[in-house]
Parts: C-alpha cells; structure tokens; sequence
C-alpha cells in the first residue's frame, strides 16, 4: 500500500493540474483507450462501482507530477463522482484505491512505455500493465501487444492472447472491427470461451443482419410454399383430365378430386 508523507494539507484534484499537458501523437491513441471505455459501460451498464480514466492524470505522490497514462481502469470506486466527472485520479481522494489495469499505446515518440512507465507502474502497484504497439514494435522487438502481470513486485509477460483477467472476468486481446467507421485491428474486451464481445453499433448492426436473414428464410420458405402449391395445383389438373376407370387403376378415388 502507498504511503503519503504526512502534510498539513493534501491537494485536491481542484487543485492539481489535470494533466501533463502533452499532445498525444495521433488520434487513434485516444481512440483505442475511448473504444475499451465504451465497451465497458455496455458490458457493465448495470454496474457503478468502476471507473476506465482516458488521458487522465494519476497522482499517487503528493510530492511527484502526475503520470498519465493512455487508459485505466480502477475497481471499487464511483463511476461518476460528481456532475464535473474527475479532473484527475488523485489516490488520496480515491480511498488509495490503485488502478487495476493501466494501458499505454506506443507512438512514434517513444514514451518510456517498456522502461520508466513500467517502473513507476509496478512502484504504484498497478496488477496489469498493458502495453498496445501495432506500428513501432519491431523497432524495439516487441510484440504488437503485450500484458504484464504483477508477480512479487516485477512485472512478468503474460504469453496466450487474449490474456484473461480473472479480477473483471473479462480478457483482453485485439481484433478487427470498425469504430468511428474505421476498419483495422483494435483492442477488444472477451469473454471466457474467447468471443470477442461487441460494440453497441455491432450488436445493433448483428442484429438487424440476423433479421434479414430470417425475413430472407420466410420469404424463400413463403416461395417453395407457393411453388409446391403450384405444383399439386398442376397435378391436380392433370389427373382431372383422366377418365374415372385410369385413375381407379392408378389408386386414386375420383372423388377427392372434386
């Protein structure tokens, strides 16, 4: 647990600034951590007591600057706090609740995401770290996603994909998809068998594919309906030309086909 130096006066997150105030290096930075913060409120929309901070600043020592991370998800806190949502995540205020799980997207600037950032991390506590590098791993041979787990204090390489999180029930992994109507590889929530779980849009889009395809099946069942009608309509008719003794010899009473 992290202890604060004992201070007459602890600053609030009115009082401390919200972030560190450098521009992330493209949008999908921020996308990919806002997609895994969607996902989550539609797969915990009856819960409140989680919260996924994206681009937020994290102050977990009175006396060093905020980190902030690309995302987080802390446990066991309110989801909205407030009318004004966070400023910032500040431990103290936050009954010294630590983020479970904290995700940095490597960009072209490299932000110290397999070296400092992993340091500090481990140091605050944080069980997964999560380290998302499609375009720049082999630079510095990594693997395009990577999630670190909190053994005795290091952080240990977690090898299957998606990694499961027993602490949320959920795992973790990419996948292709569309968000913002952009088609590519994305991190992705999971459930236990390794279904990959769906964005609102996609359940709604599912959804309205698996309607047609049965208002298809009725209307081809409605069609072979009509086409057997057809067909003992036709044959009907032609057992109707016959005399009585033909279709006696074919087994067949006249009268049911009055």
């Amino acid at each position: 647990m992290l202890q604060y130096k004992p201070l007459s006066h602890l600053p609030t997150a009115e009082e401390l600034p919200e972030t560190d105030h450098q521009p992330v290096d493209s949008e999908l930075q921020t996308w990919v951590s806002t997609l895994l913060a969607i996902l989550l409120t539609w797969i915990w929309k009856d819960r409140s007591d989680w919260f996924w901070g994206v681009n937020l600043g994290i102050y977990y020592d009175q006396e060093k600057s905020a980190i902030v991370p690309d995302g987080f998800l802390s446990l066991g806190v309110e989801l909205m706090p407030s009318e004004r949502g966070r400023l910032s995540y500040v431990l103290w205020q936050e009954n010294d609740v630590v983020p479970l799980l904290v995700l940095e997207y490597v960009s072209k600037t490299y932000g110290q995401e397999y070296d400092q950032k992993m340091v500090d991390y481990a140091q605050m506590g944080v069980l997964y770290y999560v380290v998302y590098n499609p375009i720049y791993c082999h630079r510095r041979q990594h693997k395009p996603l990577e999630v670190y787990r909190l053994v005795k204090g290091k952080y240990v390489l977690q090898t299957q994909e998606p990694v499961w999180i027993e602490e949320i029930n959920l795992g973790i992994g990419r996948g292709q998809g569309t968000y913002k109507g952009w088609t590519r590889e994305w991190l992705y929530w999971y459930d236990k068998e390794g279904n990959r779980l769906l964005a609102p849009e996609e359940e709604i889009v599912s959804i309205e594919q698996r309607l047609k395809q049965e208002r298809q099946q009725k209307q081809q069942a409605q069609q072979q309906f009509e086409q057997e009608q057809q067909k003992r309509q036709q044959l009907v008719e032609k057992l109707r030309s016959l005399t009585p003794e033909q279709l006696t010899a074919l087994g067949i009473d006249p009268e049911l086909l009055d």
